[in-house]
């Protein structure tokens, strides 16, 4: 049972562990793995999206995550224009493991697990956010029925 008053606080963590077990699992990582992939995927997406965006991105987060997505951000710096292969190199430099993490691959994953965690309206607009080349990394959109 939650204290009166930190609902949110316990809400918010329970929404974090089930974000990072969905990314340990779409990926085949360890939570830990998972936890280091999902920050630097998000903090990239966020630091390539125009600043409105940006903030209407991190209001669907759950509040520990946007806690992380907005650790070092700088937004007179933004949007940094950037290709797919620097957008790539972006996450595997923010990635710190002793294990090889492609870059492709949970930027993917991770993608598919914002795209069903957000609006279906939030995860179309940002999708159209980024450049075709990177359009590319999210998951395909599937028709309302």
């Amino acid at each position: 049972m939650s204290e009166p008053g930190l609902e949110v606080i316990e809400s918010s963590t329970q929404k974090t562990h089930e974000w990072i077990a969905a990314v340990a699992a779409a990926a085949h990582l360890e939570k830990r793995d998972a936890y280091r992939s999902l920050r630097a995927v998000l903090q990239t997406v966020r630091d390539r999206l125009p600043i409105d965006d940006a903030v209407h991105c991190a209001a669907q987060l759950p509040l520990l995550l946007r806690g992380l997505y907005y650790e070092g951000w700088a937004p007179s710096r933004v949007p940094i224009k950037m290709s797919r292969d620097e957008f790539l190199a972006a996450v595997r430099e923010k990635i710190v493991s002793d294990q090889f993490i492609d870059p492709v691959r949970i930027t993917q994953c991770v993608l598919a697990v914002l795209a069903q965690s957000v609006s279906p309206g939030e995860s179309d607009k940002l999708r159209h956010c980024f450049p075709k080349e990177l359009q590319t990394l999210w998951p395909e959109l599937t028709p309302a029925l």
